[in-house]
């Protein structure tokens, strides 16, 4: 099991700060016609019951604003990732295709608000933890390229830094040579909200990424 550890630094700041994790093994392939489906009635769903300007008032959103906020990034600038599907959704862009593992990822995020994370295990190298994104600290970010990550809650190994609540790494990305996938719910408020997500997304992987070996917890 991956060893994810939260340093002195970010806990000070954020006492609330709660990780659920999820590790199993995947197969990855294009995303089948359910899980298409269930993205798309989700989808159908943000359009009817959100605006631009009420999806930072979600809860889960609304605590990771004010943690980005804490550690001083500007959250409107370098949004969390479930806020920025969920913009993406109602600008009437829908979600991005990407794989299985990574479609259902996001269907999960837009589902409950929480940031989230997913990552190629063995592309990580050591233990992870989970600190505070250095000024001028290298960061290539997926489809985005260099990000400026100072002041963001990041992973980083002994490679350096590899996954944020905004924007997942180049480096250690879900492709379809995944084998051993980790998935971490970012959560700023505690554990609330957190055991339903993982449950939810321990369904999905089994019913459309074939997972086995299944193993989750909490850290915080």
């Amino acid at each position: 099991m991956q060893e994810i550890i939260i340093s002195e630094a970010i806990r000070q700041k954020l006492p609330d700060l709660t990780l659920g994790c999820i590790q199993c093994r995947v197969k990855v392939g294009v995303s089948d016609s359910e899980l298409l489906s269930k993205i798309t009635d989700k989808i159908n769903t943000l359009n009817q019951t959100l605006t631009i300007d009420t999806i930072k008032h979600q809860a889960a959103v609304k605590a990771t604003r004010e943690a980005y906020l804490t550690l001083g990034k500007k959250p409107s600038r370098y949004r969390p990732s479930a806020e920025a599907l969920m913009r993406r959704i109602l600008q009437g862009k829908g979600l991005y295709a990407v794989n299985n593992v990574v479609d259902l990822l996001n269907l999960v995020s837009v589902s409950t608000g929480f940031s989230i994370g997913g990552y190629d295990v063995d592309k990580i190298e050591g233990a992870a933890t989970l600190d505070i994104g250095k000024e001028n600290e290298p960061y290539e970010a997926i489809g985005r390229g260099e990000l400026n990550i100072h002041n963001l809650p990041l992973f980083r190994d002994t490679s350096g830094a590899f996954g944020s609540p905004t924007s997942d790494s180049a480096r250690t990305m879900v492709t379809s040579s995944t084998q051993h996938f980790l998935l971490v719910i970012f959560g700023f408020d505690g554990q609330i909200g957190i055991e339903k997500a993982t449950q939810y997304a321990i369904e999905l992987l089994k019913n459309h990424a074939h997972a086995e070996g299944l193993v989750d917890w909490l850290i915080s």
